[in-house]
């Protein structure tokens, strides 16, 4: 798994002068997108008795197995009292366990989506990329992440098991000489994806809700024409399939310079979104959907090479002029985890201030006389 990409990219065409613009109109949205924030993690804290689609084995996919790190623990919703209803729209989500696969640093998608399930109450497991295990859990441990880790009502997230894992591989014979030696996989054990949902099945029996956040493309830098099979299959191997995922406005339009088949791996993921949908709701009752999300600044987006122009394009032309915090991303999944979104599922629910909505980039010369409004 050598390049790890973002999953959420959504643009039409890069225009160099869009620094310039941004910088004109990010001083006055700075302060209301600080109060937006704030108030997002407001309205998630509440909750009270909805009960969730019941627990299934389905669930139990991406998941592995022994791993010496054992617990971060400290209440997610200390103080919470179970018998008192709340008023309002509450997301509840306390009594079901949450997997997140795709969490290895506190900066990205995975992380924010934990943060919100956490939020509502969930347990948290993650699965981790095994290259990247060590880092990470040394991080949790050294208190690296505490500041990131703060929940609305002051505590800490808690992730009560994290499992290595690489979901190239569904299972121990199907890893390559080459990468079973590998010095970035020693010490680990148990991380293909079967392994993973044995591991987690004896843990814990079964899961509630399944996140897919992850991406491979070990090409992605490299123009579609000139994309190996074996990165192209890479690519579209880890990056499709789950109960909630996260997809890119790539999969629907051309982003030049997102290659390595990852805009067909987006496709293919929304494909499966709805099929499984159909599928897995008549046979389990269970709900898929997928989050097509705008572009982030995290530390897996750099692979790209381009990421600082596509969040400065999509500030310039998505329809609300913010830049896009990883807790949009992690609020939405919330919501689609919850009982409020029992009638949503096959959908592919874009988080991205509208900019999917839009047909031309309007920081264009072209545009320049019609009096579109430059911020607020």
């Amino acid at each position: 798994m050598a390049a790890t990409t973002t999953p959420g990219m959504v643009m039409t065409t890069i225009n160099p002068c869009v620094s310039s613009t941004r910088k004109r109109i990010m001083t006055s949205t700075a302060h209301s997108s600080t109060e937006y924030k704030e108030a997002s993690w407001t309205r998630l804290t509440s909750s009270s008795h909805i009960s969730f689609s019941s627990r299934h084995p389905l669930l139990q996919s991406f998941t592995s197995g022994d791993v010496k790190f054992q617990k971060i623990i400290t209440r997610a919703m200390s103080g919470a009292d179970e018998n008192m209803p709340l008023p309002g729209l509450p997301i509840d989500l306390r009594g079901k366990r949450a997997f997140i696969a795709g969490v290895a640093d506190d900066n990205g998608y995975g992380w924010a989506i934990a943060k919100s399930l956490a939020a509502a109450g969930a347990e948290i497991l993650v699965g981790t990329w095994v290259p990247a295990l060590n880092i990470f859990e040394s991080s949790l441990r050294r208190g690296k992440f505490d500041e990131s880790r703060k929940l609305p009502d002051g505590s800490l997230m808690e992730i009560t098991k994290v499992y290595p894992l690489d979901a190239v591989y569904d299972k121990p014979e199907d890893v390559p000489e080459d990468v079973k030696t590998n010095k970035r996989y020693s010490g680990s054990s148990n991380w293909t994806v079967q392994e993973v949902v044995e591991a987690v099945k004896q843990d814990f029996g079964s899961i509630d809700i399944l996140v897919h956040s992850l991406a491979n493309g070990p090409e992605v830098s490299k123009p579609l024409l000139e994309t190996s099979r074996k990165g192209y299959l890479a690519a579209v191997s880890a990056s499709s399939g789950a109960s909630i995922s996260l997809t890119a406005g790539a999969s629907e339009r051309i982003i030049p310079g997102y290659g390595g088949g990852m805009s067909s791996a987006k496709a293919a993921l929304e494909s499966d979104t709805r099929v499984l949908a159909f599928e897995a709701g008549r046979k389990h009752k269970i709900r898929v959907n997928t989050i097509s999300a705008g572009p982030l600044r995290s530390r897996a987006a750099k692979a790209i090479g381009f990421i600082d122009m596509m969040i400065d394009y999509s500030f310039a032309n998505a329809p609300v002029m913010r830049e896009l915090t990883a807790e949009d991303i992690g609020n939405a999944a919330a919501f689609l985890a919850s009982p409020l979104a029992s009638a949503i599922t096959g959908a592919v629910v874009y988080v991205d201030n509208g900019l999917n909505a839009m047909g031309v980039g309007v920081d264009s010369p072209i545009f320049e006389n019609l009096g579109i409004p430059k911020g607020y």
